[in-house]
């Protein structure tokens, strides 16, 4: 067997956190590295002039999109069968419109002009879709988590941070269900668990420990 597949992380980061999700779900090995944003190595940017996370380096083969690196651990190995619970198109709404409005909810003071409670109001219709959704079910896509609710979780717990009285008070309640039931998730907690940084330590870590 070769070396494993580098990933570069950063710990907080939403499409970092989905891909660290499926890659643990799958059970596939990768060496972790964990960095800052604003403190990006150059080996990583060397991989993909992107800039942002995650990295998957896997030989001459560089993946550095977040979707292609859950696709790419769930083609291994899938054991919960997420790739049969996957719905494209509400990811593409969650990676378009509800995350445009929840960088400008989440930090208006970064954009001119932007109004906080206007963006706010605005990604809320995305999360009265996924309530709906959820009124009869668990998840997304019936009892069972798949790729849908782990692809879209990280940037729905992104906004409630973003003022946690208002969102643990609006009228979702399938939606705090679901995103705390995630949230709680063994999943979910030896994901975030903290590394110290390849940057300062050259550590790296075999992930899924």
């Amino acid at each position: 067997m070769g070396e494993l597949p580098i990933l570069y992380s950063f710990r907080r980061c939403p499409y970092a956190m989905r891909a660290r999700m499926a890659i643990a779900a799958s059970g596939v090995k990768v060496r972790l590295r964990e960095i800052l944003l604003r403190d990006k190595p150059e080996e990583m940017l060397t991989a993909s002039a992107k800039g942002t996370v995650p990295v998957l380096v896997n030989g001459e083969t560089v993946i550095d999109e977040s979707l292609d690196v859950m696709n790419w651990a769930l083609a291994q190995n899938d054991p919960e069968d997420w790739l049969s619970r996957k719905d494209d198109a509400l990811i593409a709404e969650n990676d378009g419109p509800f995350k445009h409005h929840l960088d400008r909810y989440k930090y208006s003071t970064r954009y001119e002009d932007a109004d906080a409670e206007e963006h706010r109001a605005a990604g809320f219709e995305f999360l009265q879709k996924l309530e709906a959704r959820l009124a009869d079910n668990e998840h997304l896509h019936g009892e069972k988590r798949g790729f849908t609710d782990i692809a879209i979780f990280p940037f729905v717990r992104q906004f409630r941070i973003a003022d946690k009285e208002w969102f643990d008070a609006a009228p979702i309640p399938n939606v705090q269900r679901w995103l705390k039931t995630l949230m709680d998730s063994a999943l979910f907690k030896s994901v975030m668990e903290k590394y110290p940084l390849w940057t300062e330590t050259g550590e790296e870590f075999t992930f899924p420990a």
